[in-house]
């Protein structure tokens, strides 16, 4: 299918996932089509279950159902190909209907510098991870192969948007003819109606034990295996638990056994912050020794702030360094569970604590990791770049 015909500036956003959800997609996407551009998203649904096509908000999402495994390294080389080449194939068929690829990650970005060279087209390089960094079960030879293939494709790219000054760092070497840094920051909204927490952000959760809550990829490297260890020994204490990723079985595997562990499977975001907005305390363990760990700067540190919730994260990663400097949270040591359980435990024993960290994320939310910040600097990138299309 392709997207309507518009006088408007037509985007297309590529993301080898199935936008169900993906908050960055998602803020973007909303953020162009109330600047008056005409946006399609183009997602990869790996499971072949997802509707093919869907449209709301003024934004189309296609699904190309090409079926895949997470984090299965190169036993999904053959999927990836074909994403690859479905990509492509649509991108050119669809070249006359679309002014701008928005390229998310490196699995999306030589198809549209493929249609920047032989249709003329924009092409805007969202890293949202770096892709060499980002793979796990795969041999080194092919991760330095991708990294130098995606350090030479930034210089192609008409402009690049990284997710944290701290990722400059991880590109270096490359040449990008533009740099813009968003962060992840979600829009700053009410929530109410059904499943709106009762109780006050920034308060401990009455009448209970300290509640807490993770939403994202299933990875043992994101400290999960260790917060479960430290929820069995406070049965008082709850999780609540939601996303998908490589290492689910793992990690629900543990999770089945405990009564404290409250399951929600694969949410979408609008559940995902309601779920943040009841905990005391949100958690982003990850593990430094991941290069794009050490990097990271993912929207559940900025949801913590908008939400004034304060967030438990691992030493090393990037995060531990916005958390310092904004005294919104606790930072410990990756894979240390006594020492976690210690900083729970003072965040339960010192409610005034609890508060403070809460509203200090709060306050610097609001002046500097806005989301209406950074769909300035979003627009403003997009301005210039059709600008000079025209």
């Amino acid at each position: 299918m392709r997207p309507a015909a518009h006088q408007s500036p037509q985007v297309v956003i590529c993301r080898s996932n199935p936008i169900a959800p993906d908050p960055r997609v998602e803020k973007t996407a909303r953020a162009l089509v109330g600047a008056g551009y005409g946006v399609t998203i183009l997602s990869w649904d790996r499971s072949g279950m997802m509707p093919p096509h869907e449209a709301g908000g003024g934004v189309q999402t296609i699904r190309l159902a090409i079926q895949a495994e997470y984090g299965h390294g190169l036993s999904n080389l053959t999927q990836l190909l074909r994403w690859q080449w479905g990509l492509l194939t649509w991108l050119a068929r669809n070249a006359s209907h679309y002014q701008v690829v928005h390229a998310c990650d490196f699995d999306t970005l030589l198809p549209a510098l493929f249609v920047r060279s032989f249709f003329k087209k924009r092409v805007i390089y969202d890293i949202f991870d770096f892709y060499a960094d980002h793979l796990r079960a795969t041999p080194n030879w092919i991760k330095k192969l991708v990294r130098w293939a995606d350090l030479r494709a930034i210089g192609w790219a008409d402009a690049v948007i990284l997710a944290d000054e701290a990722r400059q760092e991880q590109i270096k070497g490359a040449r990008p003819a533009r740099l813009t840094v968003i962060y992840n920051t979600p829009d700053d909204r009410e929530l109410s109606g059904e499943g709106a927490p009762d109780h006050q952000a920034g308060a401990l959760t009455p009448g209970g034990g300290l509640r807490l809550a993770y939403v994202g990829l299933l990875q043992v490297e994101r400290g999960l295996l260790e917060i479960l260890q430290v929820l069995k020994c406070h049965p008082a204490w709850t999780l609540d638990l939601a996303g998908f990723g490589g290492d689910s079985e793992r990690i629900l595997g543990v999770a089945a056994e405990m009564p404290n562990v409250h399951w929600h499977g694969r949410v979408p975001y609008p559940q995902a912050l309601r779920l943040a907005q009841a905990a005391d305390v949100l958690l982003a363990t990850y593990d430094p020794a991941i290069p794009n760990h050490r990097f990271s700067s993912p929207n559940k540190v900025f949801e913590g702030m908008m939400l004034g919730k304060p967030i438990v994260v691992a030493q090393g990663t990037n995060m531990d360094r916005i958390i310092e400097s904004t005294s919104c949270g606790v930072v410990v040591p990756y894979g240390n569970v006594s020492v976690l359980e210690g900083a729970l435990l003072q965040l339960e024993n010192e409610p005034n604590l609890l508060q403070e960290l809460g509203e200090n994320g709060r306050k610097a939310y609001l002046a500097r990791y806005s989301w209406a910040e950074m769909q300035r600097r979003l627009l403003a990138l997009y301005s210039d770049i059709v600008r000079a299309e025209t």
